[in-house]
């Protein structure tokens, strides 16, 4: 590293920060106060989350361009608010940066954070930068809102009701997992014109996601194993056609939404597909409580809510 290229201090960073950072009119005070203060529209709820990612867990940085890091960071926020059909509005984002990081990395971090901040109108308001001694951590805390509609919560699956699901799955770490879109409008549109029951998005696994519709609902699921879209990612890490339906529900950080419907809607947005990314139906809602997998002959079998868990992986 040059001497021109190293982070000369904290001050300085957040300094470079604010002069590339806009506000949008939901913003009252943004960064340059102990605090932000945000004005949400009448009637509204306001959404908030939170996701830490984390060198050595989520990212290799020395194989991973920084921007790509700052991207994901605010695109998994991104999609937990896509995940209660909500409106992102503001974001703040702590670093925890490596000393030998250099100005140029922590520059280009910001820029991936940016990207997505503007792509979907997010005011970045504030946050917080340290010294990391352990490699890179980035925190983003995503504050959101709910149309006049309400949000979409895990808990809202009925017996009856058809599972639903955008795009396909498995083999997002080829990947996917790093330049994936949330599903922000397209959430948006399902809430509007189909009346979700209940939504999350993929990011443990499409098995274990599915589990926490079921357990939030107090009801099971039926899974049509040859109704799984599979992505082409995972055809290409499988071994045979066992491991391929393994990848497709097990591998998580697909990033997807999996959803349920009145199956009158569910026949309607098929029909429709106005979502400009694939729909489909890949099984039930039953009252019986657990999960299951149905072959082609009708047999159905126990599925594991099983997915990637931080703790041990």
């Amino acid at each position: 590293m040059s001497h021109a290229d190293r982070l000369t201090g904290e001050f300085a960073y957040i300094d470079w920060i604010r002069k590339q950072t806009r506000t949008t009119a939901a913003t009252v005070i943004g960064i340059g106060d102990d605090a932000a203060a945000l004005r949400p529209a009448p009637g509204r709820d306001v959404l908030v989350t939170t996701d830490m990612i984390i060198e050595g867990i989520h990212f290799d940085l020395a194989r991973m361009a920084p921007r790509l890091v700052g991207r994901k960071a605010m695109a998994v926020n991104l999609s937990d608010i896509a995940a209660m059909a909500g409106v992102p509005v503001a974001a703040v984002a702590s670093v925890g940066l490596p000393r030998a990081i250099s100005r140029t990395a922590a520059e280009q971090l910001y820029v991936g954070l940016r990207e997505l901040a503007d792509q979907f109108n997010v005011a970045l308001v504030g946050g917080d930068t340290n010294a990391s001694p352990h490699g890179l951590v980035v925190c983003v805390t995503l504050v959101g809102e709910t149309t006049p509609l309400g949000a979409v919560r895990r808990s809202g699956a009925r017996p009856g009701d058809w599972v639903m699901a955008t795009g396909a799955f498995g083999g997002s770490i080829l990947g996917r997992h790093l330049e994936f879109t949330p599903r922000v409008h397209e959430a948006l549109m399902l809430h509007e014109r189909y009346d979700a029951h209940a939504m999350i998005d993929v990011s443990d696994g499409l098995a274990a996601d599915l589990g926490h519709i079921a357990g939030e609902s107090r009801c099971g699921a039926m899974i049509e194993a040859a109704a799984v879209p599979i992505s082409d990612a995972a055809r290409s890490l499988a071994r045979d056609k066992a491991s391929l339906l393994e990848h497709a529900l097990h591998d998580g950080e697909d990033f997807e939404l999996l959803f349920t419907l009145d199956p009158g809607a569910a026949r309607r947005l098929i029909a429709d597909q106005p979502l400009g990314v694939p729909v489909s139906r890949l099984g039930e809602i039953v009252a019986e409580r657990g999960l299951w997998l149905v072959d082609s002959s009708g047999a159905r079998r126990p599925l594991e809510p099983r997915g990637y868990d931080h703790f041990r992986s």
